[in-house]
């Protein structure tokens, strides 16, 4: 539970997947940001689909189960706090959701961000991102697509 810098850019103990671990370790080695733009092609590899002043929207590199559509809005700088971001950009992050649902036909889904120290947030990289969801409900196996807060 422990971060030995609390600057530290990904927290490798809420990675969910091996590849994701593996590329995790490569950024922990490098000491950057993996989602701030000067880095971000370096690691992700899925294409990006609109990009503001403020945000990027692409597809999650690792798409949580059970979902039919698993979208990323990155803050383009680099953000962990609520307040650091401008206020102009929720209104720019809230036209990319609503391109994203009419783009996609979303029915039903979700959107969060969380933020701040990753023991809390329990996200992965520690750059503000926000995720947008449509659970595969179809899927024969379905279970509820949860998004975690806390370590534990």
């Amino acid at each position: 539970m422990n971060k030995k810098n609390t600057q530290q850019f990904v927290d490798l103990d809420n990675a969910r997947e091996d590849e994701q671990k593996q590329v995790m370790q490569e950024i922990i080695t490098a000491d950057h940001c993996p989602f701030c733009l000067e880095n971000l092609r370096k690691y992700h590899k899925q294409p990006i689909l609109k990009e503001g002043k403020y945000w990027i929207l692409t597809k999650n590199q690792w798409p949580y189960k059970y979902t039919k559509i698993h979208l990323l809005a990155i803050y383009k700088e680099h953000a962990t706090k609520l307040s650091e971001l401008d206020p102009q950009s929720g209104v720019e992050l809230l036209q990319f959701m609503q391109w994203a649902e009419r783009e996609h036909k979303i029915p039903g889904g979700g959107w969060a961000m969380r933020f701040g120290d990753t023991n809390y947030s329990a996200g992965t990289v520690n750059h503000l991102h926000v995720q947008f969801i449509q659970p595969d409900i179809e899927h024969p196996e379905f279970e509820p697509v949860r998004i975690k807060l806390g370590k534990g």
